[in-house]
């Protein structure tokens, strides 16, 4: 394959990365959301320590989904992994995803039915925002779940399953009560003392709360852009008549409740070196894939040196699911770069600016909200380009002009997409390596899109398939299975699901 800029040597080598499951850190609350806690308790303190476990969830689940979806690997010096490489998950799979959500959504009901009582509006808008946040990532990884009666303890210890649809139309109610609450309140007022310090995410800045809010609400509302029975304009039309807009450049959603070198921000201290100061299994096990090497590469695109270490100066990955051969070893692979893991003192990331405006970009280009949707691209990855440190865009954009993975106006031959929305799509797998796989999975499920495939662009279909021996298929799945748990304790609901499929279950927007 012939480099599209020049100058850029291309990679040859491979590239890889894994994800744990949910884990909980010093900051952990509840353990079980069906043990039931006094709502009364001090919700102040656990605000901040519940934006921190969604951090934790955020920042440390998704290792095998950046393996999915082309990023990361394992490394050679590991025993494959049969049940991820092949594809053949189980109710046992990355449970913690699951797990993680519910409780840190229990944690934020506390934190509602406390403030309510108490009249703390600002905790309970938050509280109230990120509960819509976890639910809109269960239902994009589970489709049905339980959610009117879940988070009840006693009172509904085998909650109903709902409809998927009919949660994320519930998603938007509970944000725009969110947004009322935020915009009401009087930080002079008693309850409000502490608001600004508890705040670990925007300090007390409401109007970014309600860019927050705004943009989850522009992000479910891009996922439903091809579900039919779904009119977006009311809910644009909601999204107007409130003053903020969404999160632009340099307004990441991000926590930081004071790390520390023995409080390290979640991801560095999973994936990068712990408490001690030593790297982390999972450092040496993930390593950087070869697909993700590859275009990185071929693009001429100098975030690879952001998102992936060198070795021996050259940048070298494996394709996902290799055997375990010396050739394939950690030493001689590229680990996870420091637009990830650079300090364990960073802010954790929630939801990022360059998220938010590759979001904007499409919806744009679907014509849901104005403006420019070539122009928001490459403002798009001018963003991501300056939250990993890459530097400026523009030599990348103009040396990639033609090519539709990366310039808007270049039509793509992949029937109905146009070059727009292809490149939009391609840029924002290249955009969110590591930071959100569970979008740019959505991403891949619902637009039908896979990247490199173009014949103008010539460069091999993404997401790679692994080549693990004990894999036969030739998709990844489209979904995660209901976790077992759920079928030992709340065994009717779950099995009035039916018989739940990897790869031909889908959620109700993967039509």
């Amino acid at each position: 394959m012939n480099n599209k800029i020049k100058y850029i040597i291309p990679a040859v080598l491979f590239a890889i990365v894994l994800a744990t499951g949910c884990k909980k850190s010093a900051f952990d609350i509840n353990r079980n959301p069906n043990s039931p806690t006094d709502s009364t308790i001090a919700y102040k303190t656990i605000l901040p320590a519940a934006l921190n476990n969604t951090a934790v969830v955020v920042g440390n689940s998704w290792g095998w989904l950046q393996n999915w979806m082309g990023y990361w690997a394992r490394s050679g010096s590991f025993a494959p992994n049969a049940t991820e490489e092949s594809y053949a998950i189980t109710t046992s799979f990355q449970t913690g995803i699951w797990s993680g959500l519910y409780d840190n959504a229990f944690d934020y009901q506390t934190v509602i039915n406390g403030a309510k009582k108490d009249g703390g509006v600002f905790y309970e808008g938050i509280a109230r925002t990120m509960k819509a946040h976890n639910f809109q990532i269960l239902v994009d990884v589970y489709n049905n779940v339980p959610y009117f009666e879940a988070l009840r303890g006693n009172q509904s210890p085998t909650p109903k399953y709902d409809n998927g649809f009919v949660v994320y139309q519930d998603l938007f109610r509970q944000l725009d009560t969110a947004q009322r609450l935020i915009a009401s309140t009087n930080f002079s007022a008693g309850v409000h003392k502490n608001a600004k310090t508890d705040d670990i995410m925007f300090k007390g800045d409401t109007l970014k709360w309600r860019r927050f809010i705004n943009t989850l609400k522009l992000r479910m509302i891009v996922h439903l852009s091809g579900y039919t029975p779904f009119n977006p304009a009311p809910e644009i039309a909601r999204i107007n008549a409130v003053p903020g807009g969404y999160l632009g450049a340099g307004e990441s959603a991000e926590v930081n409740p004071g790390y520390t070198d023995d409080k390290p921000n979640p991801f560095y201290n999973s994936f990068i070196r712990n408490i001690a100061g030593n790297v982390t299994g999972n450092n040496n096990f993930f390593r950087a894939n070869q697909y993700a090497i590859g275009y990185y590469g071929y693009n001429g695109d100098p975030r690879r040196a952001r998102f992936y270490t060198a070795v021996s100066g050259a940048y070298v990955g494996v394709p996902y699911g290799a055997p375990p051969i010396t050739a394939n070893s950690t030493g001689n692979l590229s680990g996870i770069g420091v637009a990830l893991g650079g300090s364990n003192k960073a802010n954790q990331w929630i939801l990022t600016s360059t998220e938010s405006l590759f979001l904007q970009a499409e919806a744009r280009q679907k014509l849901l909200i104005p403006g420019s949707a070539s122009a928001t691209l490459n403002n798009a990855i001018q963003e991501s380009f300056t939250y990993t440190g890459a530097g400026s865009a523009a030599g990348y954009i103009g040396g990639n002009a033609g090519y539709p993975d990366v310039d808007y106006n270049t039509n793509s031959s992949q029937a109905g997409l146009g070059g727009g929305l292809y490149a939009i799509i391609s840029q924002k797998w290249f955009a969110l390596n590591g930071y959100a796989p569970f979008e740019v999975w959505t991403d891949w499920r619902r637009t039908k899109i896979r990247y490199g495939s173009d014949p103008l662009v010539g460069y091999t279909q993404g997401p790679p398939i692994s080549i693990s021996p004990s894999n036969n298929s030739t998709v990844i799945p489209r979904r995660l299975l209901y976790p077992q748990t759920e079928y030992n304790f709340n065994a009717s609901n779950v099995g009035g699901q039916g018989a739940i499929n990897q790869f031909s279950s889908k959620i109700f927007w993967d039509n």
